[in-house]
C-alpha cells in the first residue's frame, strides 16, 4: 500500500490543532487534535512511499512507534485516504495506459469522494470499462448523454435510432452540422468515439456480446418520456434490463424512472397511476399516440443539455454500484425557472411487473445511496434474490 490523502480535498487548518479536509459540506472532513510533526508528517502522504518507508520517516520525525499506522488507519475509516497501487489488475492495467488516464483524471479524483475505500475510486474507474449501455436515441439529449458516458470511461456505448440527421438535431457535444442528412446512428458512433479516452479491450469471449448493463430510453419524441409505452419496455422488464428515461416533452425535461425491473415502478407503473388519478387519461394518451405530428419538436437546448448531464450522472452512479435518487422517480425540470423536483412513481398493484407484490411481502431494492454489486462484478443470468435484480441480457 502507498497511502495518499484524497487530493481531490482542499486541505485548510482551522486552528493549530485541527485540519478540515474538502470545502464543500458535503464531503468536508475535520481531523484533530493535530501536533505539529504530524501535521508535517501528512505531507508525505502523497502515494510515493510505502508503509515501511513511511514508518522509518515517521521516527525520524520523532513520531513514536505505531503512530504511522494508527493515523493511516484512521485517515482510511474516515475515507480521506487512498492507495497509489490499489484497486487490482484493472487498476493496474489502466494505470499502464498513461493517457488514457490522464483524460479521466478528473472524474477519477471525483469518485474518490463516493468510494471511500483506498483504492477502490480507481477500482471503480477500471470497471466502467469492460460495461456495455445502449442508448436508445440519438437527438439532442440522446448523442450528449451517450458521450458524456463514453468520455466518462463507459467501455462500450451504443446508441440506436432510425432515419438521417436533421440541423434540429444538432446539439453542442452531440451530432455536429456537419452530420446533417447522414443515418444517425452511423453519426452517432462517430460522436461517442470522439468523446471516449481510448477503445477499451473486449473482455467477452470470441464472437460473444457483451451483456447490456444498462439501457437508456432517450427519444427524440418528448411524448415517448413524458408518457412511456408499458409495451416498449416490456422485453427489458422480461429480460430483467435495468433501464433509464431521458429526454425533453415541449419545455420539460424529465429524468427517470431508473426501473429495476421487479424492485422499482416501471412505465406500466406510471400508467396506471395516472389512470387512477386521471379517467380520461386513457383517450388522452391514445390521441397523442395516434396523432402523428409533423412539426419540430421543442427542445430547449440549455434544457437538453441539463437533462443529459443529469441522467448521464444518474446512470454513472448506477453503474459503479450505488442507486441514484431517480430509482423509482422522475426528476422534471421546466423552463424558464429550471426548478428541478422529483416525482415518485410507486410500484402498482395492477402492474405486471411485479414490484408491487415484492414490496407488498417486505422486499425491496437497496436503500437510497447505499453501495450495491458495481454493474461490472453482477454475474450475467443470475437468478433473482431479494434486493437484486440481472444486469445483463
Amino acid at each position: 500500500m502507498h497511502p495518499m490523502v484524497k487530493p481531490a480535498l482542499r486541505r485548510g487548518w482551522r486552528d493549530l490543532n485541527t485540519v478540515q479536509f474538502g470545502m464543500a459540506p458535503a464531503h468536508a472532513m475535520v481531523l484533530g487534535p493535530v501536533d505539529t510533526a504530524t501535521g508535517s508528517f501528512l505531507d508525505l502522504l502523497n502515494g510515493t512511499r510505502g508503509l515501511p518507508l513511511l514508518r522509518d520517516l515517521g521516527r525520524a520525525m520523532g513520531l513514536p512507534d505505531g503512530h504511522v499506522d494508527a493515523l493511516v488507519e484512521r485517515l482510511a475509516r474516515s475515507g480521506l485516504l487512498d492507495d497509489a497501487t490499489g484497486g487490482g489488475r484493472a487498476a493496474d492495467a489502466l494505470r499502464e495506459k498513461k493517457a488514457v488516464l490522464d483524460r479521466l483524471r478528473p472524474d477519477l479524483a471525483s469518485l474518490s469522494l463516493v468510494a471511500r475505500a483506498p483504492g477502490d475510486a480507481l477500482k471503480h474507474l477500471a470497471a466502467r470499462r469492460s460495461l456495455r449501455v445502449q442508448v436508445r436515441g440519438a437527438g439532442r439529449v440522446g448523442v450528449v448523454l451517450a458521450s458524456l458516458l463514453a468520455a466518462a470511461g463507459v467501455g462500450q456505448v451504443e446508441v440506436r435510432d432510425i432515419g438521417s440527421v436533421e440541423p434540429w438535431d444538432v446539439a453542442p457535444g452531440g451530432l455536429p452540422s456537419a452530420s446533417i442528412g447522414e443515418r444517425r446512428e452511423e453519426a452517432a458512433r462517430r460522436a461517442v468515439r470522439r468523446a471516449a479516452p481510448d477503445r477499451p479491450p473486449r473482455t467477452a469471449a470470441e464472437g460473444e456480446e457483451l451483456g447490456l448493463s444498462l439501457v437508456i430510453l432517450a427519444p427524440r419524441d418528448g411524448l415517448a418520456v413524458h408518457a412511456p409505452d408499458p409495451a416498449v419496455a416490456e422485453p427489458l422488464i422480461t429480460s430483467g434490463t435495468p433501464h433509464l428515461y431521458a429526454g425533453v416533452v415541449e419545455g420539460t425535461g424529465v429524468v427517470g424512472p431508473l426501473v429495476l425491473p421487479g424492485d422499482t415502478g416501471c412505465a406500466g407503473c406510471l400508467d396506471q397511476q395516472r389512470i387512477d388519478r386521471d379517467p380520461t387519461w386513457p383517450r388522452l394518451i391514445a390521441q397523442w399516440r395516434s396523432g402523428a405530428s409533423h412539426q419540430v419538436p421543442a427542445c430547449d437546448l440549455a434544457l437538453a443539455t441539463g437533462v443529459a448531464g443529469l441522467a448521464a450522472g444518474h446512470a454513472l452512479a448506477f453503474l459503479d454500484g450505488r442507486l441514484p435518487s431517480s430509482a423509482g422517480a422522475r426528476w422534471e425540470s421546466s423552463v424558464p425557472g429550471f426548478d428541478w423536483h422529483a416525482k415518485p412513481v410507486w410500484s402498482h398493484p395492477a402492474c405486471p411487473c411485479g414490484a408491487a407484490e415484492k414490496s407488498k411481502k417486505g422486499e425491496r431494492a437497496a436503500e437510497d445511496g447505499q453501495p450495491h454489486e458495481t454493474m461490472a462484478v453482477q454475474q450475467p443470468h443470475a437468478a433473482r434474490l431479494s434486493g437484486t435484480w440481472r444486469a445483463h441480457v
